[in-house]
């Protein structure tokens, strides 16, 4: 069984610091503040950080993995997302009320395509519990109670088999083959030998050819080196389980070398650690960063159209959207250092590019089908303003010429769309937000305009950088102005006492977007709105409800608040909040990834949620934000409690690696920037102080 131990400290080797998840004496204390008032936030505090340990199910383990220890009457199921380029699965795993072992693996196969060929038109097959060979030891089947599960982008299971026989499973989907693996280690930790015997087993199912777009698919689940063995003392046998899926004219998978391809998984995995490496004296938000860069960039697909980010959770494969693949994850991809996550995002503005036309008629919200087909059910979402949004910021931080004027147009377009949407009261119109009318949007939104004045901000630097005629770069700074004071002024109210924004004309309750212009450095009604946020009325232990005196709630909107709270200067807060959200995201009931919503789609693990995740570190924490095709700047948030914090190794600007290195000096900031493993500035500056850094 692996051995696993609570980390008490992850820091980077240039930083040095006690391991102090929360600032127990400065998150609510002012120069006025009273000593009473001190020591009620004191004890608030030290409750909450016990009841995080208290609710943790699951435990960091010294090799940057987690490990739940299966108790005595721990009944408990969770489900997590996997993918890999040909292969997404969800997979079901946990104990029942015996403590026997559950799991349950529901493969999708996005390429795979039925009939009608729609957003939802990939293959999806579950195999069960029961579809597994029958294990005999002895001449007896036996029962697998579990011991320990493990996650580290692939998920281990150990469990006593009897007889002082340990089973241990591994399950990981190929990275760029159509099967997922499961490998079977048995081990005999008894002092007698045993007999093992291992049922040669395959499941077979055959798609109907009227239903499916490339004739028949077959659904394969089938063991490999099954037979009789002796084991001795101390001894171990390894067998293993194939689920594949194929277009019954392509050749068979044939014998699948699982060690192979489980190392391959892991080496994967290994890569999402190198590149861009958070440090910071707290494990938990250390650790889930890793892992949200894991689930990020798992999720792209090798579609005939070309590499492909896609959302997942059960539903959404070889396809993108304007706010989960543009507005989301490709402004992080665009420094993650990871080449296929890059690729996918030129994908994306490539596909999306097709559907400029000279009419000014909206790109649609997605594009399906592996780039053959699209969905507007929702009709214009906002959704130039999310392309033009992330392709900006995109192009900045990839900090390349040529790529940069190939994804201009697009920009330039989705822009002009939006300044013809700009009615009387100078804000944007369109027919929804993101939600797609799942919660009143009313005919503009605060959502849309906020992401318009981003886009015209970020497109103005790139068109300097890209010689774009000076006139048409100051009318996009005037029209930022003009928007900023018309967002201000339009959407600005008290709504349920808090002096914020309401999201759109007539609304009269508390939404969690009222975060968006935080993040998009608009900070005029930042008090009100930090206050709201943080309102029992909106948050809760899941993190932000869409709207007061609902039950909904989306990670997107609460990763939006966090990193816009970072960005307002309530550090201290935030960091509290980010706490306990990492907390139970990672180590409480349903692990180790940021989530899309509840109750709609049961808190599947959908990708571009992780990547916003990973923004409120890089974007929040650090107050990184590209400036031109090689500058930008870092505005550092330094909680009071952390010495010293770091990112190492995002790749950015023209390939260059720059480590961030963040340090407390007296009551002031020092921030360091090595470029390419030298160097390039050191500054010293009081907290909240932007520094510039030009190559």
């Amino acid at each position: 069984m692996r051995d696993s131990v609570v980390i008490p400290v992850e820091l980077n080797d240039n930083l040095k610091g006690e391991n102090r998840s929360f600032k127990r004496s400065t998150l609510y204390q002012n120069k006025k503040m009273g000593r009473t008032y001190l020591i009620a936030s004191l004890l608030l505090l030290l409750l909450v950080q016990s009841h995080l340990s208290a609710q943790n199910r699951w435990e960091l383990v010294l090799d940057r993995g987690i490990s739940w220890k299966v108790g005595n009457n721990d009944v408990h199921t969770d489900h997590i997302e996997m993918s890999g380029k040909q292969v997404s699965v969800i997979l079901t795993y946990g104990t029942d009320k015996d403590g026997m072992l559950v799991s349950s693996k529901q493969l999708i196969f996005p390429m795979l395509r039925t009939i009608p060929n729609n957003t939802h038109a990939h293959t999806m097959y579950t195999f069960g519990t029961e579809i597994s060979p029958i294990i005999k030891i002895n001449g007896r089947i036996i029962k697998e109670k579990v011991k320990e599960c493990y996650l580290k982008g692939w998920l281990r299971m150990d469990s006593d088999a009897g007889n002082k026989v340990q089973i241990s499973r591994i399950f990981a989907p190929s990275v760029d083959q159509a099967f997922a693996v499961e490998q079977f280690i048995l081990t005999n930790n008894g002092e007698k030998e045993i007999a093992v015997e291992v049922e040669d087993f395959e499941k077979n199912s055959r798609s109907s050819a009227e239903k499916s777009v490339y004739g028949v698919y077959e659904l394969k689940a089938g063991s490999q080196h099954s037979g009789v063995y002796k084991l001795a003392s101390g001894d171990s046998i390894k067998f293993s389980m194939v689920y594949s899926g194929r277009k019954i004219t392509a050749p068979a998978f044939g014998e699948v070398d699982v060690t192979a391809e489980i190392g391959k998984r892991q080496a994967f995995v290994e890569k999402m650690f190198g590149n861009l490496r958070f440090s910071s004296p707290d494990p938990v938000i250390n650790r889930m960063f890793d892992f949200a860069k894991i689930r990020a960039m798992e999720s792209i697909f090798a579609t005939k159209g070309g590499l492909v980010h896609s959302p997942g959770g059960g539903s959404y494969y070889a396809a993108i959207w304007a706010n989960d693949q543009a507005e989301y994850a490709n402004p992080f991809f665009a420094y993650s250092g990871y080449e296929t996550a890059i690729e996918s995002g030129l994908t994306s503005w490539r596909w999306f590019s097709k559907w400029m036309n000279p009419a000014y008629k909206p790109i649609p919200s997605s594009i399906i089908a592996e780039g053959d087909g699209y969905w507007n059910g929702a009709g214009d979402r906002g959704d130039q303003a999310m392309i033009a949004y992330g392709a900006s910021r995109f192009a900045l931080a990839l900090g390349d010429k040529a790529k940069a004027k190939e994804i201009w147009p697009l920009i330039a377009w989705c822009l002009e769309y939006c300044k013809r949407q700009i009615n009387k009261d100078g804000v944007v119109t369109s027919d929804s937000d993101e939600l797609e009318g799942r919660f009143p949007a009313g005919k503009a939104n605060l959502s849309t305009s906020s992401l318009y004045y981003d886009a015209l901000i970020h497109a103005a630097k790139l068109g300097r950088d890209l010689g774009v005629d000076k006139k048409q770069l100051l009318e996009y700074e005037h029209t930022a102005a003009q928007l900023k004071q018309h967002i201000n002024t339009f959407f600005s109210a008290n709504v349920e006492g808090f002096d914020t924004y309401r999201y759109y004309a007539g609304n009269t309750k508390l939404r969690s977007w009222i975060c968006v212009p935080l993040t998009m450095n608009i900070f005029d009604r930042a008090k009100g709105t930090l206050d709201a946020l943080f309102s029992p009325l909106l948050w809760t232990d899941d993190g932000l409800l869409t709207q007061s005196g609902d039950n909904t709630f989306w990670d997107r909107s609460t990763l939006y608040g966090l990193r816009g709270a970072f960005a307002a200067g309530a550090t201290e807060k935030a960091l509290l909040f980010l706490t306990k959200y990492s907390n139970r995201r990672l180590l409480g009931a349903h692990v180790p990834y940021a989530v899309e919503a509840w109750p709609e789609g049961n808190q599947r693990h959908l990708s571009a949620e992780s990547a916003l995740y990973c923004r409120t570190i890089t974007e929040g924490l650090f107050g990184f934000e590209p400036e031109g095709l090689s500058q930008f700047s870092v505005t550092p948030h330094l909680p009071e409690e952390w010495k010293g914090m770091s990112l190492k190794n995002m790749v950015a600007f023209g390939g260059k690696s720059i480590d961030i290195l963040i340090e407390r000096a007296g009551k002031n900031i020092q921030t360091n920037v090595y470029v390419n493993g030298k160097l390039h500035k050191s500054v010293t500056r009081k907290p909240g102080t932007p520094v510039q850094i030009s190559m």
